[in-house]
Protein backbone atom coordinates (compact mmCIF):
# COMPACT_ATOMS: atom_id res chain seq x y z
CA UNK A 1 0.00 0.00 0.00
CA UNK A 2 1.33 3.85 -0.81
CA UNK A 3 1.45 5.70 1.83
CA UNK A 4 -0.68 8.55 1.42
CA UNK A 5 1.58 10.36 4.25
CA UNK A 6 4.30 11.24 1.89
CA UNK A 7 1.79 13.23 0.32
CA UNK A 8 0.96 16.90 1.43
CA UNK A 9 -2.90 17.07 2.24
CA UNK A 10 -2.78 21.62 1.55
CA UNK A 11 -0.08 22.87 -0.30
CA UNK A 12 1.48 25.87 -2.12
CA UNK A 13 2.77 25.31 -5.47
CA UNK A 14 5.34 28.17 -5.72
CA UNK A 15 5.76 28.08 -9.11
CA UNK A 16 2.17 28.32 -10.45
CA UNK A 17 1.22 30.58 -7.37
CA UNK A 18 -1.84 27.58 -6.83
CA UNK A 19 -3.48 26.06 -4.29
CA UNK A 20 -2.62 22.38 -4.33
CA UNK A 21 -5.33 19.50 -2.45
CA UNK A 22 -5.58 15.90 -2.32
CA UNK A 23 -8.99 15.68 -3.86
CA UNK A 24 -10.44 13.65 -0.86
CA UNK A 25 -13.62 12.91 -2.80
CA UNK A 26 -11.38 10.12 -4.64
CA UNK A 27 -9.87 8.39 -1.92
CA UNK A 28 -9.02 5.57 -1.06
CA UNK A 29 -9.31 4.39 -4.95
CA UNK A 30 -7.54 7.02 -6.26
CA UNK A 31 -5.09 10.30 -5.43
CA UNK A 32 -5.40 12.92 -7.61
CA UNK A 33 -4.19 16.75 -6.68
CA UNK A 34 -5.67 19.22 -7.78
CA UNK A 35 -4.50 23.27 -8.70
CA UNK A 36 -6.71 26.02 -7.75
CA UNK A 37 -6.91 29.63 -8.46
CA UNK A 38 -9.96 30.52 -9.17
CA UNK A 39 -12.26 31.37 -6.49
CA UNK A 40 -15.48 29.49 -7.49
CA UNK A 41 -13.00 25.94 -7.22
CA UNK A 42 -11.73 26.90 -4.33
CA UNK A 43 -15.48 27.59 -2.90
CA UNK A 44 -16.28 24.32 -4.48
CA UNK A 45 -13.38 22.33 -3.31
CA UNK A 46 -14.24 23.11 0.28
CA UNK A 47 -17.87 22.44 -0.11
CA UNK A 48 -17.52 19.47 -1.91
CA UNK A 49 -15.49 18.02 0.72
CA UNK A 50 -12.74 17.90 -1.79
CA UNK A 51 -10.27 19.40 1.25
CA UNK A 52 -12.61 18.98 4.46
CA UNK A 53 -11.26 18.83 8.53
CA UNK A 54 -11.54 22.12 10.16
CA UNK A 55 -7.76 22.79 10.38
CA UNK A 56 -7.19 21.52 6.84
CA UNK A 57 -10.01 23.91 5.73
CA UNK A 58 -8.36 26.78 7.18
CA UNK A 59 -5.35 26.12 5.35
CA UNK A 60 -6.65 25.96 2.51
CA UNK A 61 -8.18 29.10 2.65
CA UNK A 62 -5.55 30.75 3.63
CA UNK A 63 -3.22 29.63 0.39
CA UNK A 64 -6.21 29.96 -1.46
CA UNK A 65 -7.17 33.81 -1.00
CA UNK A 66 -3.72 34.35 -1.60
CA UNK A 67 -3.74 32.08 -5.02
CA UNK A 68 -6.74 33.99 -5.78
CA UNK A 69 -5.41 37.19 -5.43
CA UNK A 70 -2.51 36.27 -7.42
CA UNK A 71 -3.80 35.42 -10.63
CA UNK A 72 -7.12 37.67 -10.30
CA UNK A 73 -6.11 40.90 -7.85
CA UNK A 74 -2.59 41.61 -9.02
CA UNK A 75 -3.88 44.51 -11.00
CA UNK A 76 -6.61 45.86 -8.85
CA UNK A 77 -4.57 48.97 -7.15
CA UNK A 78 -7.06 51.15 -6.50
CA UNK A 79 -9.94 48.94 -4.83
CA UNK A 80 -7.71 45.33 -3.87
CA UNK A 81 -8.64 45.59 -0.06
CA UNK A 82 -12.44 45.88 -0.91
CA UNK A 83 -12.27 43.61 -3.31
CA UNK A 84 -9.95 41.15 -1.34
CA UNK A 85 -12.85 41.58 1.56
CA UNK A 86 -15.70 40.17 -0.82
CA UNK A 87 -13.46 37.34 -1.79
CA UNK A 88 -13.26 36.34 1.72
CA UNK A 89 -16.74 36.75 2.55
CA UNK A 90 -17.71 34.46 -0.47
CA UNK A 91 -15.09 32.14 0.57
CA UNK A 92 -16.32 32.03 4.20
CA UNK A 93 -19.55 31.14 3.19
CA UNK A 94 -18.45 27.51 1.61
CA UNK A 95 -18.65 25.53 5.32
CA UNK A 96 -20.54 27.89 8.46
CA UNK A 97 -19.70 25.53 11.16
CA UNK A 98 -15.90 24.95 11.13
CA UNK A 99 -14.47 27.94 12.82
CA UNK A 100 -11.39 27.93 11.24
CA UNK A 101 -12.38 28.45 7.93
CA UNK A 102 -13.35 32.36 9.19
CA UNK A 103 -10.51 32.65 11.43
CA UNK A 104 -7.89 31.95 8.76
CA UNK A 105 -9.60 34.34 6.39
CA UNK A 106 -9.77 36.99 9.17
CA UNK A 107 -6.22 36.64 9.35
CA UNK A 108 -5.46 37.16 5.69
CA UNK A 109 -7.74 39.75 5.52
CA UNK A 110 -6.74 41.29 8.85
CA UNK A 111 -2.98 41.37 7.08
CA UNK A 112 -4.59 43.61 4.28
CA UNK A 113 -6.40 46.25 6.12
CA UNK A 114 -2.98 46.69 8.14
CA UNK A 115 -1.04 47.29 5.23
CA UNK A 116 -3.59 49.48 2.44
CA UNK A 117 -0.39 51.74 2.00
CA UNK A 118 1.90 49.10 0.76
CA UNK A 119 2.41 48.02 -3.12
CA UNK A 120 0.80 45.62 -4.62
CA UNK A 121 3.58 43.18 -4.96
CA UNK A 122 4.29 43.45 -1.76
CA UNK A 123 1.09 43.43 0.35
CA UNK A 124 0.89 39.87 -2.13
CA UNK A 125 4.33 38.85 -0.65
CA UNK A 126 3.01 39.25 2.77
CA UNK A 127 0.07 37.27 1.83
CA UNK A 128 2.20 34.75 1.27
CA UNK A 129 4.01 34.67 4.36
CA UNK A 130 0.91 34.61 6.34
CA UNK A 131 -0.44 31.85 4.89
CA UNK A 132 2.60 29.66 5.05
CA UNK A 133 2.66 30.82 8.73
CA UNK A 134 -0.92 29.83 9.02
CA UNK A 135 0.28 25.86 8.01
CA UNK A 136 3.67 25.85 9.97
CA UNK A 137 1.37 26.92 13.19
CA UNK A 138 -0.66 24.21 12.37
CA UNK A 139 1.95 21.55 12.12
CA UNK A 140 3.08 22.66 14.98
CA UNK A 141 -0.36 22.76 16.61
CA UNK A 142 -1.24 19.24 15.75
CA UNK A 143 2.13 18.06 17.40
CA UNK A 144 1.80 19.45 20.62
CA UNK A 145 -1.63 18.00 20.64
CA UNK A 146 0.04 15.00 20.55
CA UNK A 147 2.40 15.06 22.98
CA UNK A 148 -0.57 15.97 25.36
CA UNK A 149 -2.87 13.47 24.44
CA UNK A 150 0.18 10.52 24.46
CA UNK A 151 -0.35 11.29 28.30
CA UNK A 152 -3.51 9.40 27.80
CA UNK A 153 -2.45 6.41 25.76
CA UNK A 154 -0.62 3.63 27.49
CA UNK A 155 0.86 0.44 26.18
CA UNK A 156 -1.55 -2.07 24.34
CA UNK A 157 -4.36 -0.14 24.99
CA UNK A 158 -7.89 0.20 22.67
CA UNK A 159 -8.38 3.71 21.57
CA UNK A 160 -11.59 4.81 19.34
CA UNK A 161 -11.97 7.65 16.85
CA UNK A 162 -14.76 9.23 14.79
CA UNK A 163 -14.51 10.63 11.56
CA UNK A 164 -11.14 11.87 10.04
CA UNK A 165 -8.96 14.17 12.34
CA UNK A 166 -5.74 12.78 11.04
CA UNK A 167 -3.16 14.23 8.52
CA UNK A 168 -5.88 14.27 5.82
CA UNK A 169 -7.80 16.59 8.11
CA UNK A 170 -4.44 19.18 8.52
CA UNK A 171 -1.44 19.90 7.62
CA UNK A 172 0.14 17.02 9.10
CA UNK A 173 0.29 14.72 12.20
CA UNK A 174 -3.73 15.58 12.69
CA UNK A 175 -5.63 16.29 15.95
CA UNK A 176 -7.30 13.39 17.59
CA UNK A 177 -5.17 10.70 15.38
CA UNK A 178 -1.91 12.92 16.74
CA UNK A 179 -1.32 10.53 19.84
CA UNK A 180 -1.59 7.72 17.75
CA UNK A 181 1.16 8.79 15.54
CA UNK A 182 3.37 9.62 18.11
CA UNK A 183 3.08 6.17 20.37
CA UNK A 184 3.80 4.49 16.77
CA UNK A 185 6.42 6.47 16.17
CA UNK A 186 7.91 5.60 19.93
CA UNK A 187 7.49 1.98 19.63
CA UNK A 188 4.30 1.66 21.44
CA UNK A 189 1.65 -1.19 20.37
CA UNK A 190 -1.60 0.15 20.85
CA UNK A 191 -5.25 -0.92 18.71
CA UNK A 192 -7.43 1.72 16.85
CA UNK A 193 -10.89 1.22 16.34
CA UNK A 194 -12.48 3.71 13.12
CA UNK A 195 -16.24 4.13 12.94
CA UNK A 196 -17.24 4.13 9.43
CA UNK A 197 -18.56 7.67 9.70
CA UNK A 198 -22.14 7.67 7.80
CA UNK A 199 -22.56 8.85 5.82
CA UNK A 200 -19.39 10.34 3.56
CA UNK A 201 -17.18 7.46 5.48
CA UNK A 202 -14.44 9.20 6.40
CA UNK A 203 -13.67 6.48 8.97
CA UNK A 204 -13.67 4.06 6.38
CA UNK A 205 -12.61 5.99 3.23
CA UNK A 206 -9.63 8.04 5.43
CA UNK A 207 -9.26 7.24 8.69
CA UNK A 208 -8.55 3.65 8.04
CA UNK A 209 -6.98 3.80 4.88
CA UNK A 210 -4.42 6.81 6.32
CA UNK A 211 -3.57 4.81 9.89
CA UNK A 212 -3.13 1.50 8.37
CA UNK A 213 -0.48 3.25 5.93
CA UNK A 214 1.67 4.14 8.29
CA UNK A 215 1.37 0.73 9.50
CA UNK A 216 -0.87 1.31 12.86
CA UNK A 217 -2.83 -1.84 13.82
CA UNK A 218 -6.58 -0.88 12.40
CA UNK A 219 -9.83 -2.09 12.82
CA UNK A 220 -13.17 -0.80 11.07
CA UNK A 221 -16.58 -0.96 12.61
CA UNK A 222 -20.03 0.58 11.28
CA UNK A 223 -20.57 3.44 13.68
CA UNK A 224 -23.26 1.38 15.26
CA UNK A 225 -20.88 -0.93 16.41
CA UNK A 226 -19.18 1.26 18.99
CA UNK A 227 -21.07 0.30 22.03
CA UNK A 228 -20.21 -3.67 21.35
CA UNK A 229 -16.51 -2.73 21.10
CA UNK A 230 -16.80 -0.71 24.11
CA UNK A 231 -19.06 -3.45 26.18
CA UNK A 232 -16.02 -5.83 25.42
CA UNK A 233 -13.66 -3.99 26.94
CA UNK A 234 -12.19 -3.26 23.56
CA UNK A 235 -11.89 0.57 24.10
CA UNK A 236 -10.03 2.14 26.73
CA UNK A 237 -9.89 5.74 25.21
CA UNK A 238 -12.19 7.78 22.83
CA UNK A 239 -10.27 10.45 21.03
CA UNK A 240 -12.30 12.89 18.35
CA UNK A 241 -11.08 16.33 16.66
CA UNK A 242 -13.80 18.73 16.28
CA UNK A 243 -15.00 21.68 13.91
CA UNK A 244 -15.52 24.09 17.01
CA UNK A 245 -15.61 24.45 20.58
CA UNK A 246 -18.12 26.81 22.27
CA UNK A 247 -17.43 29.08 24.95
CA UNK A 248 -18.83 26.29 28.01
CA UNK A 249 -17.05 23.18 26.29
CA UNK A 250 -19.88 22.08 23.97
CA UNK A 251 -17.97 20.53 20.83
CA UNK A 252 -19.52 20.38 17.35
CA UNK A 253 -18.21 17.53 15.40
CA UNK A 254 -19.12 15.46 12.37
CA UNK A 255 -22.29 14.19 12.97
CA UNK A 256 -22.31 10.77 15.38
CA UNK A 257 -20.00 12.22 17.92
CA UNK A 258 -22.29 12.60 20.55
CA UNK A 259 -23.54 9.02 20.31
CA UNK A 260 -20.11 7.84 20.49
CA UNK A 261 -19.30 10.18 23.64
CA UNK A 262 -23.04 9.04 25.17
CA UNK A 263 -21.71 5.46 25.33
CA UNK A 264 -18.44 6.38 26.08
CA UNK A 265 -20.01 7.76 29.62
CA UNK A 266 -22.40 4.59 29.81
CA UNK A 267 -19.55 2.19 30.07
CA UNK A 268 -17.14 4.70 31.96
CA UNK A 269 -14.65 5.35 29.08
CA UNK A 270 -12.92 8.49 28.66
CA UNK A 271 -13.52 11.05 25.97
CA UNK A 272 -10.90 13.43 24.74
CA UNK A 273 -12.03 16.12 22.28
CA UNK A 274 -8.99 17.42 20.47
CA UNK A 275 -9.10 20.52 19.64
CA UNK A 276 -6.74 23.52 18.16
CA UNK A 277 -6.60 26.92 19.86
CA UNK A 278 -8.31 27.99 16.42
CA UNK A 279 -11.48 25.92 16.96
CA UNK A 280 -12.18 27.57 20.16
CA UNK A 281 -15.02 29.94 19.76
CA UNK A 282 -15.13 31.96 22.53
CA UNK A 283 -17.83 34.44 21.51
CA UNK A 284 -20.31 31.09 21.09
CA UNK A 285 -21.80 30.62 24.58
CA UNK A 286 -22.67 27.16 24.46
CA UNK A 287 -23.41 24.71 21.49
CA UNK A 288 -27.01 25.84 20.94
CA UNK A 289 -25.54 28.65 19.35
CA UNK A 290 -23.33 26.71 16.28
CA UNK A 291 -24.64 26.83 13.76
CA UNK A 292 -25.20 23.13 11.90
CA UNK A 293 -24.25 23.17 8.64
CA UNK A 294 -27.25 20.69 6.74
CA UNK A 295 -25.61 18.33 3.68
CA UNK A 296 -27.87 17.79 0.16
CA UNK A 297 -29.97 14.38 0.58
CA UNK A 298 -28.47 12.17 -2.18
CA UNK A 299 -25.12 12.01 0.40
CA UNK A 300 -27.48 9.49 2.29
CA UNK A 301 -29.72 8.29 -0.57
CA UNK A 302 -27.18 7.43 -3.56
CA UNK A 303 -23.59 8.59 -2.66
CA UNK A 304 -21.36 5.37 -2.34
CA UNK A 305 -24.41 3.25 -4.41
CA UNK A 306 -24.18 2.06 -7.72
CA UNK A 307 -28.28 2.18 -7.49
CA UNK A 308 -30.55 4.57 -5.39
CA UNK A 309 -30.82 2.48 -1.74
CA UNK A 310 -33.58 4.47 -0.52
CA UNK A 311 -37.13 5.30 -1.48
CA UNK A 312 -37.91 8.04 -4.39
CA UNK A 313 -39.34 10.85 -2.30
CA UNK A 314 -38.56 9.97 1.04
CA UNK A 315 -37.58 12.82 3.29
CA UNK A 316 -33.91 12.93 4.69
CA UNK A 317 -32.84 14.46 7.58
CA UNK A 318 -28.24 15.31 7.04
CA UNK A 319 -26.94 17.04 9.49
CA UNK A 320 -22.97 17.13 8.89
CA UNK A 321 -22.49 18.03 12.21
CA UNK A 322 -23.71 17.06 15.97
CA UNK A 323 -22.61 19.24 19.13
CA UNK A 324 -21.56 17.01 22.01
CA UNK A 325 -22.27 18.39 25.42
CA UNK A 326 -19.34 19.05 27.42
CA UNK A 327 -20.42 17.22 30.45
CA UNK A 328 -19.42 13.98 28.08
CA UNK A 329 -16.24 15.60 27.65
CA UNK A 330 -13.37 13.99 30.50
CA UNK A 331 -10.59 16.37 28.75
CA UNK A 332 -10.51 19.37 25.80
CA UNK A 333 -6.88 18.81 24.73
CA UNK A 334 -5.38 21.88 22.91
CA UNK A 335 -1.89 22.93 21.59
CA UNK A 336 -1.93 25.01 24.67
CA UNK A 337 -2.50 22.26 27.30
CA UNK A 338 -5.11 19.88 28.35
CA UNK A 339 -8.57 21.45 30.25
CA UNK A 340 -10.42 19.76 32.47
CA UNK A 341 -14.27 20.49 33.91
CA UNK A 342 -15.44 23.14 34.18
CA UNK A 343 -14.77 24.12 30.87
CA UNK A 344 -14.53 27.86 30.61
CA UNK A 345 -13.40 29.30 27.14
CA UNK A 346 -14.85 33.02 27.47
CA UNK A 347 -11.70 34.76 27.86
CA UNK A 348 -9.42 32.63 25.55
CA UNK A 349 -8.05 34.01 22.50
Amino acid sequence: MSNILDIETVALDEEKKALVIIDQTRLPYETKLLYLTELKEIWDAIYLLKVRGAPAIGVAAAIGIYAYAEHSLKDRVEDFSDAFKKACDYLNSARPTAVNLSWALGRMLGMVEDNKGLPVEELLQRLHDEALLIKEEDIAMCRRIGEYGLSFIREDCGVLTHCNAGQLATSKYGTATAPMYLAHERGMSIRVYCDETRPLLQGARLTSYELSSAGLDVTLLCDNMAGAVMKEGLIDAVFVGCDRVAANGDTANKIGTSSVAVLAAYYKIPFYVCAPSSTIDADTPTGDGIRIEQRPESEVTEMWYKKRMAPENIKVYNPAFDVTDHSLITAIITERGIYYPPYDFRHFR
